[in-house]
């Protein structure tokens, strides 16, 4: 993954979140600590940054038409606003927009006569997983 990265307009975001407080944990309760290793975990994927990207990457499908990506896209960051996700693009189409070349530059799709087709799907598959934490619920279904 690392040669997708490296060159290329990259950014990094920090969020911080609220404090979780531990000081009503027994550090000898493993019951207590693994709680609150999950509170943890959860608390950071609320405050994971979704990008354009990722979004793109989980709508896409072997071969779409710019219209339809966008309405996948859309459904999915309709889903993950209803999570109340930290989102860092508003609509489908904006994620289309801003994703497009990003992931046509590194090779992962192409663009032709108005269709995005998958060029490397297992990179595309990595970047989709980023939000697997959000769109799949705590029993295992997908939303």
């Amino acid at each position: 993954m690392v040669r997708y990265a490296v060159g290329y307009r990259t950014r990094g975001f920090v969020t911080f979140g609220t404090p979780i407080p531990v000081s009503h944990v027994d550090a000898d309760s493993r019951r207590e600590v693994l709680d609150l290793a999950h509170a943890v975990m959860r608390a950071v994927g609320r405050l994971y940054k979704v990008l354009p990207t990722a979004v793109v990457a989980a709508a896409m499908r072997p071969s779409m038409t710019r219209r339809d990506l966008q309405q996948r896209a859309q459904a999915i960051i309709e889903t993950l606003r209803s999570l109340d996700a930290n989102l860092g693009v508003a609509t489908g189409e904006d994620a289309v927009d801003l994703a497009a070349e990003p992931l046509e530059a590194r090779g992962i799709i192409v663009v032709e006569r108005g269709r995005f087709r998958v060029r490397d799907r297992n990179v595309l598959r990595y970047y989709a997983r980023t939000l697997d934490h959000l769109l799949t619920s705590a029993n295992g279904r997908t939303h």
